[in-house]
C-alpha cells in the first residue's frame, strides 16, 4: 500500500493549526501557565486523566473549566468534601412506590469531561467508585454497570500544603492518571496581567471543538510514530526507578520504595506521541520523552521513609535517571517516513490501550 508522506504531513498540520484556536480561547484567561495547558490538551489527545497539584489560587480549576468552555463536549464539576458519598458520584437507584420500580438517577461522572476538584478530600468509598469509572470507562450501580459515553477524561485538582480534612490517594488509583502535573506560581509580568485582567470585565470563551474533531485529534495521536528505540528509552527510564543500581544508581536503592510500574511507560510513549503531534510532527522522539517523563513518573514513584527523612523527591531522583540513562540517537531521516503508520501500524507500532483503536 503506497502512502502519500507529505499528504499525511499536511494533514498533520492543519489540524496542528486546528487546536490553535482552542489555545487562543483558553489564554483569554489563563495567563502563562503555558506547560499546564499543554499537558491538559496531552491528556484531552490521549484519553487520559490528568491530576493538577498546586497551592491555592494558581488557576487549576480555572484551566479546567476554561477548557471545558472551549469544548463542545459535557462537562460537569464534583466539589470533593469528606462527606461525599458514592452515590453523589455515579448516581443511585430510586423506587416509585406507584410502580413498585426501581429507576436509575445517574451521577454527575455520567460527562465527558469531568473536573473532580479537590480530589484528596473525598474519602475511600468514593475513590473506589471513582477508580472503577476512571479505569474501567464504566460504573455499576446496584446490580448493573453503565458505559460511560466517550470520549471519557477526569481532570482532578489537589493541594499539596493542607492536610485538615484530606485523604491521601490510593496508590491504585494514582496510578491511573496519566500525568501529575505540578503548577507552579507565574512570573512577575504574568501576575501583573492577571491583577490588570480582574478589573476588568469577565471573558467570554467560545466553543471551537466538538466531539468529531476530537475523535479526529485522537486518532491523529494514536498514529503517531514510535520508534523501537524511543520505546525502549520510555521502558529504560521506568526500569530505572525500581532498579537504579543497574544505571549506576546504586545510592538512590534507600530511597525508594517502589518504582515506576508498567503504566509508566506505557503513559509516557502515549503523553509523547501527544507532545510530538502538538509540536507539529508524525513522529514521536526521545526529546519528547524527557520533556513528558517528570509528569508521567513522579506520581509512580514511593519513596521509603528514609527517603522522606533526607529530603528525597520524586523529581529530584527523576532529574538522577535522565541523567544516567542514555537517550538513543534516532536517524531522523528514516522516521520522518515513517508517518505511513498512519495508515497501517507497523511491526512494534506502539497501539493506544486506553483507546481500543489500532492505528488505522
Amino acid at each position: 500500500m503506497t502512502v502519500n508522506v507529505q499528504e499525511i504531513n499536511r494533514q498533520v498540520r492543519d489540524l496542528r493549526a486546528g487546536l490553535g484556536p482552542l489555545y487562543d480561547e483558553m489564554e483569554k484567561v489563563i495567563v502563562g501557565q503555558r506547560v499546564m495547558l499543554d499537558r491538559l490538551l496531552a491528556g484531552l489527545l490521549t484519553g487520559g486523566h490528568i491530576l493538577l497539584e498546586g497551592v491555592p489560587g494558581l488557576a487549576k480549576t480555572l484551566a479546567v473549566r476554561t477548557l471545558a468552555q472551549g469544548l463542545r463536549l459535557n462537562f460537569s464539576r464534583i466539589q470533593f468534601t469528606p462527606d461525599l458519598l458514592p452515590a453523589d458520584v455515579i448516581g443511585t437507584q430510586i423506587y416509585n412506590p406507584r410502580t413498585g420500580e426501581f429507576t436509575i438517577k445517574k451521577g454527575p461522572i455520567f460527562a465527558n469531561l469531568v473536573l473532580a476538584d479537590e480530589v484528596n478530600r473525598a474519602p475511600a468509598k468514593v475513590q473506589s467508585a471513582l477508580l472503577e469509572a476512571m479505569q474501567e470507562k464504566q460504573v455499576t450501580i446496584g446490580d448493573q454497570s453503565y458505559r460511560l459515553e466517550q470520549p471519557f477524561l477526569v481532570m482532578a485538582t489537589q493541594n499539596p500544603i493542607e492536610q485538615e480534612g484530606t485523604y491521601p490517594l490510593p496508590e491504585a488509583q494514582v496510578d491511573r492518571f496519566m500525568m501529575k502535573v505540578l503548577v507552579d506560581y507565574p512570573e512577575f509580568a504574568e501576575e501583573v496581567t492577571v491583577v490588570q485582567r480582574s478589573l476588568g470585565e469577565e471573558v467570554r470563551v467560545d466553543r471551537v471543538l466538538g466531539a468529531e474533531q476530537l475523535e479526529q485529534y485522537q486518532r491523529l495521536a494514536a498514529g503517531v510514530y514510535v520508534d523501537r528505540q524511543v520505546q525502549e528509552y520510555a521502558v529504560a527510564l521506568a526500569t530505572a526507578t525500581r532498579r537504579p543500581a543497574q544505571y549506576g544508581l546504586a545510592e538512590l536503592g534507600p530511597f525508594v520504595a517502589f518504582g515506576a510500574s508498567p503504566r509508566g511507560p506505557i503513559n509516557l510513549v502515549h503523553a509523547a506521541r501527544a507532545l510530538a503531534l502538538l509540536r507539529g510532527r508524525t513522529y514521536a522522539l526521545p526529546q519528547d520523552v524527557q520533556t513528558i517523563a517528570r509528569d508521567v513518573l513522579r506520581h509512580r514513584i514511593v519513596l521509603t521513609y528514609e527517603g522522606l527523612a533526607e529530603g528525597a523527591t520524586p523529581d529530584r531522583i527523576l532529574d538522577l535517571v535522565l541523567r544516567a540513562v542514555p537517550a538513543p540517537r534516532i536517524d531522523l531521516g528514516r522516521v520522518e517516513e515513517a508517518p505511513a503508520v498512519l495508515a497501517r501500524p507497523a511491526a512494534g507500532a506502539v497501539v493506544p490501550a486506553n483507546t481500543g483503536r489500532s492505528a488505522a
